[in-house]
């Protein structure tokens, strides 16, 4: 269970890189009922703002800027300290793509990836301590990375942030997907889960790991049927997976990825 509480190593942002930030605006205002709130500036490269759900804020939107780089959804992890945590990166054997910086006095924020390529983010708290609506429907429910090498990703991510791992066999010989929680919090707390895939399946992100957020939805199908209406594609699903829920793997018009999920209920 992901919650808006400050706990270290616990994701507590997201946002979207996205080449035109008023059709992804409108993309996920039809398919998660979600409310674009522009954070105003001159010109196109200051375009961005929120994404508001229910008036609460449970995302973030800005123009791609990065020459070479794909439209994706960024998830920050709160740290206590984001310098320590770019020194922990480096130490694991990862990189630090933006170096700590301050956002004025909504916090201090840092942009990483891991030894093989996959890209995440920390979060230093100031007087923004994130996202203030998840686990509920039209919000971030669960975080998931795809790697080629899933020991190395649980050393690595250990080792800057203290998770704990769990390992679970999936149904049909699927493989072991590997659950995450943060560091000394109970096991209902997790997070989010990291699976192995072949190189083949990270065709998405040049063959690197990637990171991708799980949506949770009250009608899996209608979402669906909301992104194929409004220029997005599904990947995979929909499909019931037995203890989690119904659950489809989506693009959209850009080909950001993202997880829509109807939770089982218990």
């Amino acid at each position: 269970m992901i919650t808006t509480d400050l706990t270290p190593g616990a994701p507590c942002w997201l946002d979207l890189g996205a080449p035109d930030v008023r059709a992804a605006a409108d993309f996920y205002g039809a398919v998660l009922g979600w409310e674009y709130e522009s954070m105003g500036g001159e010109g196109e490269d200051m375009e961005g703002g929120m994404f508001r759900k229910d008036g609460k804020i449970v995302a973030g939107l800005g123009r791609l800027t990065e020459e070479g780089a794909r439209s994706a959804w960024m998830i920050y992890y709160t740290v206590t300290d984001a310098d320590a945590a770019a020194q922990a990166v480096e130490r694991a054997g990862g990189t630090v793509r933006v170096a700590p910086r301050d956002l004025g006095e909504w916090g201090r924020m840092a942009q990483f990836s891991d030894p093989l390529g996959g890209q995440f983010a920390a979060w230093q708290p100031g007087s923004n301590s994130g996202f203030e609506l998840v686990d509920e429907p039209g919000s971030l429910s669960w975080t998931e990375l795809y790697t080629s090498d899933a020991a190395a990703a649980r050393e690595f991510y250990g080792a800057v942030f203290g998770w704990r791992f769990g390992d679970m066999e999936l149904p049909g010989g699927g493989g072991t997907y590997v659950l995450i929680t943060p560091a000394g919090q109970p096991e209902e707390r997790m997070q989010g889960g990291l699976m192995e895939v072949g190189k083949e399946d990270l065709a998405l992100a040049g063959g690197h790991p990637y990171w991708h957020p799980v949506f949770a939805v009250a009608d899996c199908d209608a979402s669906v049927a909301r992104v194929e209406g409004n220029g997005g594609r599904v990947q995979m699903g929909p499909m019931d997976a037995e203890g989690v829920g119904r659950l489809a793997v989506c693009l959209d018009p850009s080909d950001a990825d993202f997880v829509v999920l109807t939770p089982a209920r218990s």
